[in-house]
C-alpha cells in the first residue's frame, strides 16, 4: 500500500507550544506516522513565546504571503517550517504577527474565534502554495473544526482536495469555541448559515466544535470509554443528541505515550534509573523526592504523588472529605505538582502547612519534578470526575507507580483493578464520585501496601503494559485508510 498524505493541525504541539496532553498526543502521532513512512506535515500558530525563543526556522518561499480574505478583512501571514525533533516530519508554523503574537496561546479577546478560523484557512492555502493534497486533513479540538465546513465550502472549487477527507478528534468535549451568531461573517461564513446548526442560529450562538461534529467525515475521541461518555446527557456537554446521531462515525482510539521521554530505564531526568527485574533505583527516587520536597523520609511511608492541573474536574473535591483522615493517621506523604483554581490551591497550600513534613507541594509546572514524582512516588493519585484520556496514569504505570483512578473515560481504558488473589491488575479503580469512595480505595491501598512481596507484582504488572504509539498508532492508519478506500 501506497504510504497516505496526513496533514495534522492543531492548537499546540510539543516541544514548541503545549498547555496539556494535546501537543504531547499530536508530536508522538505526527513521529510514529513519519517512522511509518507516510507523508505527515504538522501545522501550529507560530505563537509569540515561539517567535522569542532560540527555535531555528526555515521561511518557505512558496507560502511566503498568504493574503487571506475571511469577513471583510484580508489578513497576511507566511510559512516558516523547521523538523520535529526525534522525526524527520516537517513542522509549518503559520507566522501572523497581529493574530498570534500575544500573552499566551489562547486569550479572552473578541477575536479568539477569527484567531484560529484564519489559522484553518491560513493551512488550506499553504497546502494549495506547497501542492500538497492530503488524503486526510487530521483536525484536533474546536481550534481547527472549522476546516471541515470550509473545505467543503470556500474550497470546494479546487479540484486538489476533491479526494480530502476530514477526521475531528475530541480531545475534551467541554471546550467547543462558543461564540456569538455576530461572528459568522467575520469568519467568511456569512453565506453557508443553511450548514450552520439551525437550533444555535435561532439562539443567535456559533459552535466551532458542533459545526466540525456536522461536517467531519469521521469522528474520534482519545479513549473507547469516552466516546460512549460522550453520547450520554451526563457527559456529552450539549452535543450528545448530536453525537449519536453520529455514532457510526464515531470512533474511541486511546492515545499513545512517547516511551522516548517516559521511561525510567532511559529517563534523563532523573538521577536515579530502573527497569522492573531491578527496582532498586526507584528506592533511591523515593528518597531523593521526599528530600527535594523537605519531608520526613521512611523507605516503609506510602508516598502518593499528584501532578496535575487543580481543578473539579480531576477529582480534588474528593480530597478534603478523604485525605486529612489518612494523613492523620497513617504514615504517608504526599507531593503535589500543578496549579489551578485558587480554592485547590489553598487547599493544598493549607494541607502543607498543617502537616509540613508529610505534604509537599510544587505551584505552577517544572517537567523534572514531574518525572521525579512519576519516579519516586508509591502511588499516583487521578481520581478525575471525568478523563477522556488521560496520559499521567500511563506514565505511571511505566514508572511502577500505580494508580488510583475514578473508572471513567481513558482511565477506565488503562487502569485494570488488581486482584491480590490472582496476581493480575495494574492499579485501583473506583465508580462513584464520593469522597467515601476514595476513602475506602485508600483503604484497600495501605492493605496491599503491607504485603511488598505482592506490591512489586502489581508494580512489575503496570510497568510491562505497552500504550506506546507503535501499538496506539495503527488505529489511525487504520482509519486514514478506510476513508482514502471509499
Amino acid at each position: 500500500m501506497r504510504p497516505l498524505r496526513i496533514c495534522l493541525l492543531a492548537s499546540e504541539l510539543a516541544p514548541y507550544a503545549k498547555t496539556g496532553g494535546l501537543a504531547d498526543v499530536l508530536a508522538g502521532l505526527g513521529r510514529y506516522l513519519d517512522r511509518q513512512g507516510h507523508d505527515v506535515r504538522l501545522f501550529v500558530p507560530l505563537y509569540q513565546s515561539i517567535a522569542k525563543s532560540d527555535l531555528v526556522t526555515t521561511l518557505l518561499a512558496r507560502a511566503a504571503d498568504l493574503d487571506i480574505r475571511i469577513g471583510q478583512r484580508t489578513i497576511r501571514a507566511s510559512i516558516r517550517t523547521a523538523t520535529l525533533p526525534q522525526s524527520k516530519a516537517q513542522v509549518h508554523f503559520v507566522d501572523c504577527p497581529e493574530l498570534f503574537h500575544r500573552q499566551g496561546l489562547y486569550t479572552q479577546d473578541a477575536d479568539e474565534g477569527l484567531r484560529f478560523a484564519f489559522f484553518t484557512r491560513a493551512v488550506l492555502d499553504a497546502c494549495q502554495r506547497l501542492a500538497f493534497a492530503p488524503d486526510v486533513f487530521h483536525c484536533n479540538d474546536w481550534h481547527t473544526a472549522l476546516l471541515p465546513l470550509y473545505l467543503k465550502t470556500t474550497y470546494g472549487w479546487d479540484r486538489m482536495f476533491a479526494a480530502s477527507r476530514t477526521i475531528l478528534t475530541i480531545h475534551n468535549i467541554g471546550y467547543q469555541g462558543m461564540f456569538g451568531a455576530d461572528v459568522i461573517d467575520s469568519l467568511g461564513l456569512g453565506d453557508q448559515r443553511g450548514l450552520l446548526h439551525h437550533g444555535d442560529l435561532k439562539d443567535h450562538k456559533f459552535n466551532f466544535l458542533k459545526t466540525g461534529v456536522l461536517h467531519a467525515s469521521k469522528l474520534t475521541t482519545v479513549s473507547r470509554t469516552y466516546a460512549k461518555e460522550i453520547q450520554t446527557s451526563e457527559h456529552g456537554m450539549g452535543l450528545d443528541e448530536l453525537l449519536r446521531t453520529r455514532s457510526s462515525d464515531l470512533t474511541g482510539i486511546v492515545n499513545g505515550v512517547d516511551y522516548g521521554d517516559w521511561d525510567p530505564q532511559n529517563d534523563p531526568l532523573i538521577p536515579h534509573r530502573y527497569v522492573k527485574t531491578d527496582l532498586r533505583g526507584k528506592a533511591k527516587m523515593k528518597e531523593a523526592l521526599l528530600s527535594r520536597l523537605g519531608l520526613q523520609s521512611g523507605a516503609k511511608s506510602l508516598v502518593f504523588g499528584v501532578v496535575s492541573r487543580l481543578t473539579s474536574q480531576k477529582g480534588f473535591d474528593l480530597f478534603a472529605d478523604s485525605i486529612p483522615i489518612f494523613l492523620q493517621r497513617e504514615d504517608m506523604r504526599l507531593c503535589v505538582l500543578g496549579s489551578g483554581d485558587a480554592h485547590h490551591e489553598k487547599y493544598f497550600q493549607w494541607l502543607r502547612d498543617t502537616w509540613p513534613k508529610k505534604v509537599g507541594i510544587f505551584r505552577g509546572y517544572n517537567d523534572e519534578l514531574a518525572h521525579w514524582i512519576e519516579a519516586g512516588s508509591d502511588v499516583f493519585l487521578m481520581p478525575s470526575r471525568y478523563e477522556p484520556c488521560g496520559l499521567n496514569q500511563m506514565y505511571s504505570l511505566r514508572y511502577g507507580t500505580p494508580p488510583v483512578v475514578r473508572r471513567t473515560g481513558g482511565l477506565a481504558d488503562t487502569v485494570q483493578q488488581w486482584n491480590p488473589s490472582t496476581g493480575e491488575g495494574t492499579g485501583f479503580c473506583f465508580e462513584e464520585f464520593s469522597s467515601h469512595a476514595l476513602a475506602g480505595t485508600l483503604e484497600w491501598v495501605f492493605k496491599n501496601w503491607r504485603d511488598q512481596e505482592s506490591w512489586q507484582k502489581l508494580m512489575q504488572n503496570g510497568m510491562a503494559m505497552d500504550f506506546s504509539w507503535d501499538k496506539q498508532g495503527p488505529d489511525y492508519v487504520r482509519l486514514y485508510r478506510s476513508l482514502v478506500s471509499s
